[in-house]
């Protein structure tokens, strides 16, 4: 029952990087209107799943422990590190000629080693809890949309056809399938997750959440939208409060 857990979350994950094939008809103002909002929505999410369920469960299994906030703050820096490695940003707006990025294959790259950190991170969640791996799960598929969303644009920039752009994007995704593997293949123990990779995980997320995403949404200087964008990214927090055990 709780591989079959897994593997679900995880596809159902990876069939998100379909999701660029709604937005092939869709003008420029129409994605960055959309993909405005669920970067709001993810940015909540992340951080409300950071604090409200890894955290709590990882000091709940190991207690305050030194190394449990080192391994927090290894995950942030380690994506930190990465996209300086791949001079690639998870930029979550389609791109344009005055907002270029990098070529595809390093666009794929850096997705394809995101994509295998979450496969790490939603089984070894649900080797903990299933509850866990449901929050953590929901916490990522609100990550994967916009990010899919942007991905699916950078390739398009690159030079790909759309249908070639959904295919390797999916390949990408699939790469969380690996993540699942290595978890499951070497049986590592409910411990060791909760030692280093649930706070590694953590630290991913809320990393994302302020370096990616929250600059994002300083670009809108409207009101409105900008009280919209504040009202959603707090919808995203409370959603993750009350989903707790």
């Amino acid at each position: 029952m709780l591989y079959l857990y897994i593997f679900s979350s995880v596809i159902l994950v990876s069939v998100i990087s379909f999701v660029g094939v709604f937005t092939i008809s869709f003008d420029e103002k129409k994605i960055r209107w959309i993909t405005a909002y669920l970067v709001s929505l993810s940015a909540g999410t992340l951080l409300g799943g950071s604090f409200f369920h890894i955290m709590p469960e990882v000091i709940e299994s190991q207690g305050n422990k030194i190394m449990v906030w080192v391994w927090l703050i290894v995950g942030i820096l380690s994506f930190f590190m990465l996209e300086k490695v791949i001079n690639w940003r998870h930029c979550h707006f389609p791109t344009t000629h005055n907002h270029p990025h990098p070529v595809g294959i390093m666009n794929l790259v850096g997705d394809g080693f995101h994509n295998f950190i979450d496969g790490v991170i939603i089984a070894g969640a649900y080797t903990v809890d299933i509850n866990l791996g449901i929050a953590t799960t929901l916490a990522v598929i609100t990550h994967e949309i916009p990010q899919e969303i942007g991905d699916f644009g950078v390739l398009i920039y690159a030079g790909y056809s759309k249908v070639k752009a959904l295919f390797f994007n999916f390949l990408s995704a699939l790469v969380s399938l690996l993540g699942v593997a290595v978890v499951l293949f070497f049986n590592i123990t409910l411990e060791n997750i909760s030692l280093f990779v649930l706070p590694f995980a953590a630290g991913g997320f809320i990393y994302i959440a302020t370096s990616d995403l929250l600059p994002e949404l300083k670009k809108e200087n409207r009101l409105w939208q900008s009280l919209v964008q504040i009202f959603t990214v707090i919808l995203g927090v409370v959603l993750m409060y009350f989903i707790r055990e």
